[in-house]
């Protein structure tokens, strides 16, 4: 990539020689979506940098890939844009761009102040409670957890919203939601377009691996989510209060959850060491690598926090649960959580433009 220009400049200098070449026209969304216009402003390369799922495939496919005059790496200028969206995007994007570079380090300073946080409120253990409601109350749990909670997602809202003015998304129309969540479900774009894989973790051969560990991550958060909304709605609706049993609706799906997101964290960050970073926006290896590493020490302690269940370690393991869980929510808008939300927006905003001409998807 040059030097000389800025990565939105050289995102547009690579991408009119995509577009004239289309070599790779059906490898994944993004290419189909270029060959509308000639000519590229900042918002349609924003655009097609949330569409990349950094599979690599094109540029193992392209001619001309350094040592090539015209350089390309796709992938990497993509990624590049896509993280540069993200930070100027989020509300402040002073703490985005620092979580970015010093992920691993933000975040366990972070979690270790907030352990001794929840460990300190052990102290005053509620009068009457079960379980971990019997080192903190449930209502001390909502007051702190509901506003750490809705506060980052409401930033993260207001960022979807200003991308998607930036890319020009049109009117939503359900057609277009369903085609943008099944794409997402299946996560097709790590397919790499022809089904057999993408280029990750080695070079030019094909691999479903990050897709699966990926879609382990992915349904295991959903399942943990799902656990705790039933919690929710056992304990208000039903008066049905925690700790629940083996066999009860949070536990089928919270213990399930947490082992796939446990697996899920672990492939992604062995595939991460195993990648070529000059492929990737090498710059925020390290903030991706904590996010990666947060999921999955969250899911891990929650598992410990279960396996704990009526020993002394319960309190200390909860508190560490707790802290993990609320450093989680408090990067929501500055770590690649974020990528999911921009992601779905930009395959919305896709389902909702004209066929490319010339017989793209």
């Amino acid at each position: 990539m040059s030097l000389d220009l800025s990565p939105m400049d050289e995102a547009r200098r690579q991408i009119e020689i995509c577009n004239a070449c289309r070599y790779c026209e059906g490898f994944c969304s993004v290419f189909p979506a270029m060959t509308r216009q000639k000519a590229f402003a900042d918002g349609d390369l924003t655009q097609l940098a949330n569409l990349c799922h950094n599979c690599r495939g094109c540029y193992y496919a392209c001619q001309y890939t350094a040592p090539h005059e015209f350089a390309l790496n796709i992938p990497a200028v993509l990624a590049e844009v896509r993280v540069e969206s993200w930070e100027r995007l989020a509300r402040p994007q002073a703490v985005a761009r620092l979580f970015q570079t010093h992920g691993v380090a933000m975040a366990g300073l972070l979690v270790i102040v907030l352990a001794w946080f929840f460990w300190a409120l052990t102290a005053f253990r509620p009068e009457a409670g079960a379980g971990f409601y019997a080192h903190l109350g449930h209502n001390t749990l909502v007051a702190i957890f509901v506003p750490a909670f809705l506060t980052p997602l409401a930033l993260i809202a207001l960022s979807v919203r200003d991308y998607w003015r930036e890319v020009g998304g049109g009117r939503v129309r359900l057609s277009h939601i369903v085609s943008a969540f099944g794409s997402a479900a299946r996560m097709k774009n790590l397919s790499g377009g022809h089904g057999e894989g993408c280029n990750f973790e080695k070079g030019d051969r094909f691999s479903d691996r990050r897709r699966v560990f990926h879609q382990l991550m992915m349904y295991g958060f959903l399942l943990c989510f799902a656990s705790t909304a039933s919690g929710t709605v056992m304990h208000y609706a039903l008066g049905w209060e925690a700790p629940y049993p083996l066999f009860s609706l949070p536990k089928l799906l919270g213990l399930p959850g947490g082992l796939m997101m446990v697996v899920g964290a672990a492939g992604l960050m062995w595939l991460k060491l195993k990648a070529d970073p000059a492929l990737g926006a090498a710059r925020v290896w390290g903030g991706e690598m904590a996010f990666v590493l947060l999921l999955g020490v969250v899911a891990l302690t929650g598992l410990g926090l279960y396996a704990a269940t009526g020993t002394a370690l319960v309190g200390p393991m909860l508190a560490v649960h707790l802290a993990t869980v609320m450093v989680l929510f408090l990067l929501m808008p500055f770590s690649k959580m974020v990528h999911g939300f921009f992601r779905l927006a930009a395959l919305i905003a896709e389902a909702g433009k004209p066929a490319p001409a010339g017989g793209g998807e």
